[in-house]
């Protein structure tokens, strides 16, 4: 029985839902009736009654609009007309007919537009409270985006759930890819990296669409498209921006985990060189006792004792390498703190000339110091190891037999050391890359081969000193490295 009454309910309820909107102009119309029925019997003058039909012309502008108003309006005024406008029972023309009749049309005209206006008001603060709502739960999401994925793919998803749109698309500029969510739009693609290239914000009514510029701050950083939407401009543009600062914090988090990883990685190879350089101290102490003591005792070939000398003075190297090694773990110490006192350039540089062990290694030297040298502040153990890589460095690198100078100047507050060879010219784009750890320039492959850990050293001992250390290529000529430490005249 339920059954075969439910398409008829259907129906009724069907029609109950279109007649809704007629139902204030039918109540109003049914209190005119009433009203003109107890006004006639009880004698109230036309004055009286009018009125009470302006309250309901008033009440159905106001629920029903202008419409319904108006068909009041004229209930009302044939009501007045024929009952209580002399003659009565009749629709003779009276001037206060027409007055009673283009009032009440005016009071039904102004009280309509007011009514809607309200209306119209109240719904755009519905739809910007409910905007608000949209935008404080799209950052509270943001912020619990897997940082490990591609952003990217996850905010045009993230906007449209939330929002309930048909679909979105995202431009990247800095990747140069565009992701979309929802329904495929290929014209909306170009439009959403025009709005980047154009740095604007547009609406197309026609598919009702925003295509707005994504900014971080006021630079463009992308372009977004939110398809099938009637949000304010004030939602799209905000959103618009929500989407750059989750499309940069994304990538700060990821600068940032490649930073850690970076540091851990260093840390981890610090440790395994300090461990290796302790580890070969020991059997090197032994080898060289060991060779020293065959040369010490004597009765040795010619052969064999150009084979023992070979042997020491690899284990020399090699124990200078495991120093070196040490030293730059130690240079890795967060509490390392140098030693700092006035130091003069020139007698420096006298004490790393005077180890060389080749006679024409020192005699290639030219060094410039002025009459009046200005002190350094600086821990001497340090400097003289700097002063003595970039010595090694212009004595490897440079043409056999050419000229090294070594120039110090004071400069405001600092002092520059200058060693300036003949050689090679380290491009431009490696100036920077020689003083980190292992990076040797291409133009130095074919050359003896190094640690990849002295010029590291040395600009870790300089910036430990708040100094600066730089190289300078001179075209057709070499490579120039220069160190600046602060004046002891300074403090």
């Amino acid at each position: 029985m339920g059954a075969a009454n439910s398409p008829c309910d259907g129906a009724a309820q069907k029609l109950i839902r279109k007649l809704m909107p007629t139902l204030p102009g039918c109540l109003a119309l049914a209190a005119v009736a009433v009203c003109t029925w107890v006004s006639f019997h009880i004698g109230q003058t036309f004055a009286f009654t009018g009125f009470i039909y302006l309250v309901f012309v008033v009440l159905a502008a106001l629920y029903g609009g202008f419409w319904q108003a108006t068909m009041i309006s004229i209930a009302a005024a044939a009501c007045l007309n024929y009952f209580f406008v002399p003659p009565i029972f009749s629709f003779a023309n009276s001037p206060a007919n027409w007055v009673a009749l283009g009032a009440f049309e005016l009071t039904a005209l102004v009280i309509s537009r007011l009514s809607q206006r309200a209306q119209a008001r109240a719904m755009e603060a519905i739809a910007g409270q409910r905007d608000v709502e949209r935008l404080y739960e799209t950052s509270r999401r943001i912020l619990l985006l897997d940082s490990s994925r591609d952003p990217g793919s996850l905010i045009p998803s993230l906007i449209r759930d939330i929002f309930d749109l048909r679909a979105v698309q995202l431009f990247d500029a800095q990747s140069a890819m565009t992701y979309h969510t929802g329904e495929s739009q290929p014209v909306a693609e170009q439009h959403t990296r025009d709005a980047y290239f154009r740095d604007d914000d547009t609406f197309d009514p026609e598919t009702r669409t925003w295509y707005c510029a994504v900014r971080l701050g006021v630079r463009p950083v992308g372009g977004l498209a939110l398809i099938d939407t009637e949000m304010t401009k004030l939602a799209a543009t905000a959103l618009a921006s929500l989407g750059g600062i989750a499309l940069e914090r994304a990538r700060t988090l990821q600068r940032e985990y490649r930073a850690q990883a970076a540091r851990q990685t260093e840390q981890l190879r610090t440790a395994v060189l300090d461990a290796l350089a302790h580890e070969f101290k020991t059997p090197l102490a032994v080898a060289r006792t060991a060779s020293s003591g065959l040369l010490a005792v004597g009765g040795l070939s010619d052969l064999q004792t150009e084979l023992v000398m070979t042997i020491d003075q690899q284990a020399n190297k090699l124990d200078h390498l495991a120093s070196r090694l040490l030293g730059a773990a130690m240079l890795d110490n967060t509490e390392f703190k140098p030693k700092r006192e006035p130091l003069l350039f020139s007698h420096l540089v006298g004490l790393v000339l005077r180890k060389l062990e080749v006679p024409a290694d020192r005699e290639r030297f030219r060094v410039f110091v002025p009459s009046q040298e200005v002190p350094v502040l600086a821990d001497q153990e340090l400097i003289l190891t700097v002063i003595t890589q970039l010595v090694d460095n212009a004595v490897k690198y440079s043409e056999p037999g050419s000229p090294i100078d070594i120039r110090s100047a004071a400069k405001n507050s600092e002092v520059l050391l200058t060693v300036r060879s003949k050689g090679i010219v380290v491009a431009s784009s490696d100036r920077e890359r020689v003083f980190e750890r292992f990076y040797r320039a291409p133009e130095t492959h074919h050359l003896p081969a190094g640690t990849g850990l002295g010029l590291s050293i040395v600009k870790k001992i300089v910036d430990a000193h708040l100094g600066s250390v730089w190289a300078e290529g001179e075209a057709g000529y070499g490579t120039s490295f220069s160190l600046a430490l602060p004046a002891a005249r300074a403090h």
